[in-house]
């Protein structure tokens, strides 16, 4: 099953986050977006670019749909002709499963238009 297909699932103070082996096996699903840390947090993100300041705000959209269909929310940034989201989990001050899912999600969004 590809992450895309795959459902967030609910997420809980304690659990684990990815090891440095399962960022690198799940990374190649997505390999589009970064690992990058910010304030102590390893955190997926990736920018897109629109050729209008209102495309990227449908995308944005989008996105927000999807977070609250999966349950799951990144950090958004809406700018003239670019979207950039930033997926991690808040509960664990890192990475989980579930922000690789919904970033594929995110890239999916995009190929479906």
């Amino acid at each position: 099953m590809t992450l895309a297909a795959e459902h967030c699932e609910a997420c809980r103070v304690g659990a684990p986050q990815v090891s440095d082996d399962e960022l690198a096996e799940l990374i190649k699903d997505i390999p589009d977006w970064q690992p990058i840390t910010r304030d102590g947090m390893l955190q997926l993100q990736r920018s897109f670019k629109f050729t209008t300041f209102r495309s990227a705000l449908d995308f944005t959209n989008q996105v927000g749909e999807l977070a609250e269909s999966e349950g799951h929310h990144p950090e958004i940034v809406t700018e003239w002709g670019k979207t950039t989201v930033t997926w991690w989990t808040h509960k664990i001050k890192g990475l989980h499963r579930n922000d690789f899912i919904c970033a594929a999600k995110t890239d999916a969004l995009v190929k479906g238009q």
